[in-house]
């Protein structure tokens, strides 16, 4: 395992592979779509416009909380060179 200059493990985020980042950045390409759609549609589909732009401020929270509160991963042990992992019977 990987060690920072202090001793400590090193640990990674789930960087996009994060539900947050995802849910995030899809209900964003939805909003950017509704907004577009409102502001060059008629005045009846003003609906999209104020949907798109609750949208985009969903994907604003998501991926702000993800940039807060990020998901750690630790890095999994490393097994010592000449270990093959079998039980041996150590009574006798």
């Amino acid at each position: 395992m990987s060690r920072n200059l202090n001793g400590t493990p090193a640990r990674k985020t789930a960087g996009l592979g994060d539900i947050r980042v995802i849910i995030g950045g899809l209900i964003g390409i939805y909003g950017a779509i509704l907004t577009v759609m409102g502001i060059t549609g008629s005045v009846a589909d003003r609906a999209n416009l104020w949907t798109g732009i609750g949208l985009l401020a969903a994907c604003g929270i998501f991926l702000l909380w993800d940039h807060v509160a990020p998901t750690y991963i630790d890095e999994p042990e490393t097994v010592p060179e000449g270990a093959t992992g079998e039980v041996t019977d150590q009574l006798g």
